[in-house]
């Protein structure tokens, strides 16, 4: 009890997040009177958390790199908007509408880092003011017909849609997804075997790893909560293609950031810029990659929501900067830059996600929920500065 304890003090910033996943995941479960935990529910809010989750990854880095991009909401509800024109004015099949909103959310994302790159503008200031951009250009694009519906079955179903069931039966788990079953098997031997990976290249390294009992049982609790997230959405219609896509990009993303020269390089000009530059990092393209990065992830976060919703509106984007902003942090992104994972993001916006689903589920005044929601985010900012304090 004393090493595991001793483990949790040292990776406080880490473990906490998990704890309140637990906590918020156990409240709710007992105040709706099991409606919480009940397949329909968990794959609602798995498929809701999606777009805010890809939302979080791309701020994570912009965090990270100590900058801000508000422009990300009404820039994914536009960018959505597009989609939705070229499906249904423009008479566009699936495959270019989706590549041409990607490529647009890019340009959109360099055009927001040009002015903090190349004349050192804050980048709250320049994001702002993309915000009222979008915004305006959103509200231009759908007043002559206010909501855009779109009859595309394809492009409704990446926001609607489920993996087909391969391994269908009826004989065996009749009512049970057994292709999801599959790939959360898959899904938790590659994370035994990556874990193990990890704590074989930290002994070869000579850093400091758990013993080996406490590295057996954290691989146990790890295998246990997949298997019952795997079982969970089994039960209803399965993995849906938001989630594969959010899982895809937080894969990605965790790959860039742990193994290759460019996500070092971020974490890099974030943890000094002026060092970073000294020992020969370019910080202004840095900048760039990270900006478009997130105007990416916006697009892509603009194609979710509007294939959810089968329709682009005025107010789609509403607030989505302030969501990802909110789960970036509580995932345990520093707002002095230079630490924050991707995982924890997910993690951050399941959080985020995790208490908004459980409040609408009691019928919490929405007034109320955007206070709790500022309380929250606000927690999470006390708790990343008083943790700086102790390591300092």
């Amino acid at each position: 009890m004393s090493e595991f304890m001793t483990v949790v003090k040292k990776n406080v910033r880490e473990y906490g997040m998990y704890i309140a996943l637990a906590a918020i995941m156990a409240v709710f479960t007992i105040l709706s009177k099991g409606i919480f935990i009940s397949s329909r529910n968990i794959a609602n809010l798995l498929n809701q958390t999606g777009y805010i989750a890809v939302l979080a990854v791309g701020m994570t880095l912009v965090i990270v790199i100590r900058h801000i991009d508000l422009s990300v909401g009404f820039l994914s509800g536009f960018l959505g908007a597009i989609a939705a024109i070229a499906l249904t004015q423009w008479n566009w099949s699936l495959l270019p509408t989706i590549l041409f909103v990607l490529a647009l959310g890019v340009v959109a994302g360099l055009f927001t880092a040009l002015p903090v790159a190349s004349l050192g503008i804050p980048a709250f200031v320049a994001s702002l003011a993309g915000w009222l951009i979008y915004r305006g250009a959103l509200m231009l694009v759908t007043a002559g017909t206010g909501t855009i519906i779109i009859p595309n079955e394809a492009f409704n179903a990446i926001g609607n849609g489920y993996i087909p069931d391969i391994l269908a039966s009826e004989t065996f788990l009749p009512g049970v997804h057994k292709t999801t079953l599959l790939l959360g098997a898959i899904a938790i031997v590659f994370a035994i075997f990556s874990q193990i990976a990890d704590r074989k290249r930290k002994i070869q390294y000579k850093f400091e790893v758990s013993s080996s009992g406490l590295f057996a049982a954290q691989l146990i609790f790890v295998s246990v909560i997949l298997g019952f997230i795997t079982w969970i959405l089994a039960g209803y219609n399965g993995l849906s293609w938001t989630i594969v896509i959010m899982l895809a990009v937080v894969l990605v993303y965790d790959f860039i950031t742990r193994r290759t020269v460019l996500g070092r390089h971020i974490y890099a000009v974030g943890g000094n810029p002026e060092a970073a530059e000294l020992s020969g990092i370019r910080v202004k393209k840095i900048t760039f990659v990270v900006f478009a990065s997130m105007g990416f992830l916006a697009a892509l976060s603009g194609i979710l929501f509007t294939a959810r919703l089968k329709s682009a509106t005025p107010q789609a984007g509403t607030l989505f900067e302030m969501d990802a902003i909110a789960s970036a942090y509580i995932g345990g992104v520093s707002a002095a830059g230079g630490v924050g994972s991707i995982s924890g993001s997910l993690i951050g916006a399941l959080v985020y996600m995790s208490l908004m689903n459980g409040m609408n589920l009691l019928g919490t005044d929405i007034s109320l929920q955007y206070i709790i929601r500022g309380l929250v985010l606000l927690l999470a900012v006390i708790f990343d500065v008083m943790t700086r304090k102790q390591k300092a």
